[in-house]
C-alpha cells in the first residue's frame, strides 16, 4: 500500500498464470493400483461436503491391488494450483496400517485406526480442509493419493511439515493411487 491511498483500499490482483503440472509425473515411477471413492469422481467436481465453506469432510476412499511388500499407506490430498510456488496440502494422513484398505467419508474426524496420525496440513490443522481456491480462480485440481509405504512406518512424528511426509515417501513408497477431483470458486 503507498501512504496515499486509503487503509482500505485493495490493489488489485490477477493470479493469471500457467496451469501446473501434475505434481505425480514428476516423482519417480512406482506401480499404480486401483482407487475408488463414492464421493470423489476422477477429474470432476468435486461435491459440497468436500469443499471448505460446504462440508469440510474427507471423502470416502477405497483401494485395492497395492504392491507386494506393502506394510502401511499414507493417505494425502494436494492441490498443485494453489497461486503459491508449492501447491496446498489438504491433507496428510501418515501410517495407516496395511490391512486398512477403505476409508468411510469423514475419517479424518474420526478415531484413527492402529498407528495412523495426520500432520498438519497447510491451513494449521492436523485434519482434513476442504477445497478453498481463491474466488475467481482458475479450476483447481485436488490429487487424493493413496501411497503404499514398504515400512510399516514412514519414520516421521505428527509435527513435521507435508513436504517432510513427502520427501520421505520419495524413497519408501512401492505404488500409488490416485484420484482428483476439481473445484473452482
Amino acid at each position: 500500500m503507498r501512504w496515499d491511498q486509503p487503509a482500505d483500499y485493495v490493489v488489485p490482483v490477477s493470479l493469471d498464470r500457467p496451469v501446473s503440472p501434475n505434481p505425480y509425473d514428476l516423482l519417480p515411477a512406482v506401480d499404480s493400483f486401483h482407487l475408488a471413492s463414492d464421493d470423489v469422481t476422477d477429474g470432476q467436481p468435486l461435491k459440497d461436503d468436500q469443499v471448505a465453506a460446504a462440508g469440510n469432510t474427507s471423502p470416502h476412499l477405497s483401494w485395492s491391488g497395492a504392491p507386494e511388500g506393502t506394510k502401511s499407506f499414507t493417505v494425502t490430498c494436494f492441490d498443485p494450483d494453489a497461486p503459491t510456488p508449492c501447491g496446498f496440502w489438504h491433507w496428510v494422513l501418515v501410517d495407516l496400517p496395511a490391512d486398512v484398505t477403505s476409508l468411510d467419508t469423514g475419517a479424518a474426524s474420526r478415531a484413527l485406526p492402529g498407528s495412523a496420525f495426520m500432520v498438519r496440513n497447510d491451513g494449521g490443522q492436523k485434519a482434513f480442509m476442504g477445497a478453498a481456491p481463491p474466488e475467481g480462480d482458475q479450476v483447481h485440481r485436488y490429487f487424493f493419493v493413496v501411497h503404499a509405504v514398504g515400512e510399516d512406518s514412514l519414520g516421521v512424528d505428527s509435527d513435521v511439515s507435508p513436504a517432510v511426509v513427502s520427501f520421505n515417501l520419495a524413497f519408501k513408497t512401492l505404488g500409488r493411487a490416485i484420484l482428483h477431483g476439481t473445484y473452482q470458486h
